[in-house]
């Protein structure tokens, strides 16, 4: 495939990632603020509501019709499909957030091609933010992101999920300590409840670095690529989840309290 073939190509994907995060919007909005019900999958720090399934099956119609024989990895509805594009798709990044009437959650959709994470696109429906990553960089509404910002903790926002309820419950010693370094380090820690949208914030540099455990593809796929996209840093794995640390361009990891958390 000619150079000028394949970036046509992703640009295509990128489209339809759009398409289909934008196909989850209205219902989303209209039920925001709406106390909708709320049940749980693994415990109760896990909720889910019914507008998590419905967007997600709006999202899997759209890239269904626009790009058939696809893997769909998604939050709810699992893994489905087969061929050299994966999508992954996370309907409500930020469920609690959603269901409280808290405006700090997301629609994330991703697509790697044979293995290779190539478009992203993070939406915010309350905001009618969308942060696209493909192959002409990162942008949010059309204008280009440039992850840049503080180069230390003193002057940066460390934006994290960390502790979870599952770190303090193996660790809660360690958690802690840990979590108390980054309070003394940064000038500020927020943990405002959307791996995805976090990253987001770092790829366009309005926080300065972004934590977290115990991560799914679909938490982050999107976002990673928007940071890296953007001129940032993103350390970890997005494909298979687990930990992760973002942080903007020129940020002096080596001396921040987060170095002993970056993976490898």
């Amino acid at each position: 495939m000619s150079d000028g073939r394949k970036h046509m190509d992703v640009t295509g994907l990128l489209d339809t990632a759009a398409e289909a995060a934008r196909a989850a919007g209205p219902r989303l909005r209209k039920a925001f603020r709406t106390r909708p019900g709320v049940s749980t999958k693994h415990d109760f720090h896990d909720p889910v509501t019914e507008h998590d399934r419905a967007a997600e099956e709006s999202i899997r119609a759209v890239i269904d019709s626009r790009v058939p024989g696809s893997v769909i990895v998604g939050e709810e509805g699992g893994t489905t499909g087969s061929g050299e594009l994966t999508w992954y798709v996370d309907p409500i990044d930020g469920t609690a957030n959603f269901a409280a009437g808290l405006p700090f959650f997301c629609v994330s959709v991703a697509v790697a091609v044979r293995g290779e994470l190539v478009a992203g696109v993070v939406y915010d429906p309350v905001r009618e933010e969308e942060f696209t990553a493909g192959p002409d960089g990162a942008r949010c509404n059309g204008a280009p992101l440039r992850s840049q910002g503080a180069a230390r903790d003193r002057q940066a926002v460390l934006l994290s999920s960390f502790p979870t309820p599952a770190d303090v419950e193996s660790r809660a010693d360690a958690a802690l300590h840990r979590y108390g370094r980054f309070l003394t380090s940064f000038a500020a820690v927020r943990k405002p409840g959307s791996a995805a949208l976090m990253l987001a914030y770092v790829a366009a540099g309005w926080a300065d670095a972004a934590y977290g455990t115990r991560s799914k593809p679909w938490d982050v796929a999107a976002g990673a690529l928007l940071v890296s996209r953007a001129g940032g840093v993103y350390l970890g794995d997005p494909l298979a989840g687990g930990d992760y640390l973002a942080h903007v361009g020129g940020f002096d990891l080596r001396a921040s309290a987060l170095a002993e958390v970056a993976p490898h």
